[in-house]
């Protein structure tokens, strides 16, 4: 019995990085023009190794490089970052129902992504007013006694709707809607980076997580230095959502679905809940895109089906939990 808990995390390990594999190779092939798996990896073979089929160019090229693997790409890692700084985040604050969402992360990302997208021009990134808001949410929660911002960020998203130009203001509101379909290779570089780094030091900490969820004497008494330790987590969360949010948009849900079925499936440690989060929110970020732009003959703002599927899973959480964190 004692090997039963190793056993399930060594086959949940296992399908936290198979899935995100499989789900690629689907990802690839399937879409408004569905491409034969064969023709996928002829086409990956002839980028790599180009003439070595003997067959020129492949007439899919375009469509996978220029298209579904940039939006692939930004899935699997903004999936993984939402997962990992919602499991982060509940674990500092010991509140299941904490995530990027609730403490106004995502929306203040949002609004500075906003600000800059309308003011400044796409020939300005976007990631670092989307970065300063983020945390700027943190801070306001801490300073209003752990009320969420989020009010705040969609009122001043509205005031920035005003300013927006019609052209502007059509782009605006489909991408606050969530979407990957935006995401180019300039986005990437500078995006991607950011996301690994920050995801890789959260799981880093993660034993970290343990000791601050224990609270703060109990933290202090192990030797932590508590203050920093928060600040690095928040400054993380907070960057990374801030990054993701900036290029795709406002993509809810994932960072409280992903880890509190993690937790139910291992427990609470957080040395297993923090990595096998970033597999399984990039896995389940994939998926919602796929099935966004192949269910119908429109693409589905992604946003939207993670929020019609978590909306009913926070209502049995907060049921079962008889209390909020807001």
């Amino acid at each position: 019995m004692s090997g039963r808990p190793d056993r399930r995390t060594t086959v949940l390990s296992v399908l936290a990085l198979g899935l995100p594999l499989v789900l690629s190779l689907v990802a690839l092939n399937v879409g408004a023009y569905r491409i034969p798996p064969k023709a996928v990896f002829t086409t990956v073979a002839e980028a790599v190794f180009p003439g070595g089929n003997g067959s020129g160019p492949s007439p899919y090229a375009d469509i996978l490089f220029r298209v579904r693997l940039p939006r692939l790409l930004l899935a699997l890692f903004a999936g993984a970052a939402l997962a990992v700084s919602g499991a982060s985040l509940q674990a500092l604050f010991r509140n299941p129902l904490v995530f990027e969402f609730s403490l106004g992360i995502s929306n203040g990302a949002a609004f500075g992504a906003a600000l800059s997208l309308v003011f400044l021009g796409r020939g300005f990134p976007p990631q670092p007013a989307a970065f300063v808001f983020a945390l700027l949410a943190v801070l306001l929660v801490v300073a209003i006694a752990g009320r969420s911002a989020s009010p705040l960020f969609q009122a001043l998203l509205s005031f920035v709707e005003v300013f927006a130009n019609p052209y502007a203001l059509q782009s605006l509101v489909f991408w606050l809607m969530g979407s990957l379909g935006q995401a180019t290779w300039s986005d990437l570089a500078v995006t991607l980076p950011v996301i690994g780094a920050g995801v890789a030091v959260l799981i880093l900490m993660r034993w970290r997580l343990n000791v601050l969820s224990l609270g703060e004497e109990e933290a202090r008494s192990l030797g932590l230095d508590t203050t920093r330790d928060k600040i690095a987590v928040i400054a993380l969360a907070a960057l990374v959502t801030a990054a993701a949010t900036a290029v795709m948009g406002v993509v809810s849900w994932v960072g409280l679905i992903v880890p509190h079925l993690v937790r139910m499936a291992v427990g609470a440690d957080n040395r297993k809940v923090v990595p096998l989060s970033a597999g399984y929110g990039a896995a389940l970020l994939l998926l919602a895109d796929t099935v966004a732009r192949s269910a119908a003959p429109f693409e589905i703002p992604v946003g939207i089906l993670t929020s019609v599927v978590g909306i009913p899973f926070f209502i049995v959480l907060l049921k079962k939990s008889g209390r909020i964190w807001l």
